[in-house]
């Protein structure tokens, strides 16, 4: 079947899109500081973000093409596996609650404005935070190109050539990430974030309406495969791991821990633990259109056209000129968190390699210009990185991959949060061990998926981390035999509590 636009829709979905690019612009002017050559303002907004702020710069920051394309595309495909992303968004924030306000705390005495400067001095070791600062870049290149690709399907079923598409919207974002830093993006997820809601409420109401209700929706996609509302025992496994992998995942990504350190206190940070599971209603829902496109496509959509069931849903169903409006809702949902982890992925090797390995004196200006520079070529990375087999089949994927590489910080970061008595030496060797089995397996499944089918389809990421962990606690006990357990590094573990009640 073939789609006719005219041009008002190409107009409806262009003005959406560069509306929301020039507000990123404008971010340079909204709560303006003295000088953007301040690493801490132009990286981490000056942490001056409130509880409002921070929702939708979170929001926008978690819920990206993955929630728009990818969820309801795994849904699409392989049935109540997707709805993964609704127990994994239940589990986030009691994790968050426990360790963000504790490192927004520290991170705010000292001026840290990584993980990793975090790291550095938590186990006194620039090694190690370099390790665990190369790590983050590693995983968020995936999560870009996943935003990437989310547009590539939209531009190709407005039929806009999607090369012509991709190059222009990553330049802009490039470019207003680059003028206007944290506050771009802090801004622009306020707009996004809205015109996304409106979309995908309006999708969610109307959609099911038109397929007979939602009880009959169910049914029929039941009776198409039963594997749309009942997941396959052998994917049991999958399916639990996958969520607790996400779960545990989510605010160890650099882009995640940036927005969080931009809060003006820990207090907002707990203030929005609680507000932000909104957010998994907008999941909940974009995971129903995954089913509603079944029932419209009449079978389960192949890995390989899955991410099309959300613009099919669309494409089927509403007029042309709500349709340039959602595709445009898709557009801005992943560039605006494209922006947000290019910048944190910049920070990470601004901080902890160009600062410590190469230019140990390098001036503040110096940083916030470095890492400007090196948003562009993260970006340029996670373009080449769109290109790996999962990008044309579940892109859910991506993001499961950068998961399954970050979870071997959670030693370095979320353990060290409660704990001097981790030794560097162990953390980096469970590191390592993680790390390696993360990429062993991967490669063994031709990076087409994330679960591991030799082990019951175990998602890659909790393997590699139980790996990390059993090598971490095996070092940890030949340290303890050899009675050299010590406190490490420079933080006193008073420096964890809230601001407001120390100083």
């Amino acid at each position: 079947m073939s789609y006719t636009f005219a041009l008002t829709d190409y107009v409806i979905f262009f003005a959406i899109v560069i509306g929301v690019l020039v507000a990123g612009f404008l971010g340079h002017f909204w709560r303006k500081p003295t000088t953007f050559k301040d690493i801490q303002e132009w990286g981490i907004g000056g942490r001056r973000f409130g509880t409002v702020v921070v929702w939708f710069l979170l929001g926008g920051d978690l819920y990206t093409a993955y929630t728009l394309v990818a969820v309801p595309g795994l849904a699409a495909s392989s049935g109540a596996l997707g709805m993964f992303a609704i127990t994994y968004g239940i589990m986030i924030y009691p994790i968050v609650y426990a360790t963000m306000p504790r490192m927004w705390n520290v991170s705010k005495r000292r001026g840290y404005v990584t993980a990793s400067d975090y790291v550095k001095d938590r186990f006194n070791s620039r090694m190690l935070a370099m390790l665990i600062g190369l790590t983050g870049v590693v995983a968020e290149i995936p999560y870009i190109a996943l935003q990437i690709v989310g547009i590539k399907f939209v531009m190709s079923s407005l039929a806009i050539p999607a090369i012509i598409g991709l190059t222009i919207a990553f330049l802009l974002v490039a470019g207003f990430t680059f003028f206007s830093g944290l506050r771009g993006p802090a801004l622009t997820a306020i707009i996004k974030d809205a015109i996304i809601w409106a979309a995908v409420i309006v999708i969610v109401i109307y959609v099911p309406l038109k397929l007979g209700g939602f009880g009959h929706m169910f049914s029929a996609a039941a009776a198409i495969s039963p594997s749309t509302v009942s997941l396959s025992p052998a994917l049991e496994l999958g399916y639990v791991t996958l969520a607790l992998g996400s779960a545990l995942a989510l605010f160890l990504y650099p882009h995640a821990i940036t927005g969080t350190l931009g809060s003006k206190s820990s207090k907002t940070i707990k203030r929005n633990s609680a507000l932000l599971p909104l957010y998994n209603v907008l999941l909940l829902f974009v995971a129903i259109i995954g089913i509603a496109a079944v029932v419209q496509n009449n079978g389960l959509y192949s890995s390989s056209t899955s991410s099309l069931a959300f613009p099919d849903v669309i494409l089927h169903t509403f007029p042309s000129a709500f349709t340039a409006f959602a595709f445009a809702a898709v557009v801005v949902g992943s560039i605006v968190p494209a922006s947000i982890m290019a910048l944190a992925s910049a920070n990470l090797l601004t901080r902890n390699v160009y600062l410590e390995y190469i230019n140990p004196n390098a001036s503040s200006a110096t940083q916030s210009l470095l890492s400007k520079v090196l948003v562009i070529v993260v970006i340029a990375l996670a373009l080449a990185f769109s290109f790996v087999p999962a990008a044309s089949g579940e892109i859910v994927y991506l993001q499961t991959f950068g998961g399954a590489f970050i979870l071997q910080t959670l030693p370095a970061v979320y353990l060290s949060l409660y704990t001097r008595k981790l030794n560097k030496y162990a953390v980096g060797l469970g590191w390592a061990a993680g790390l390696g089995t993360a990429l062993y397996a991967l490669f063994e499944i031709g990076f087409k998926s994330s679960l591991y089918k030799p082990i019951d389809f175990i998602y890659v990421g909790i393997l590699s981390l139980v790996v990390n962990l059993a090598v971490l606690a095996v070092t940890m006990l030949v340290v303890v035999a050899l009675k050299k357990v010590k406190e490490e590094g420079i933080i006193e573990n008073a420096e964890f509590q809230d601001i407001s009640e120390m100083d």
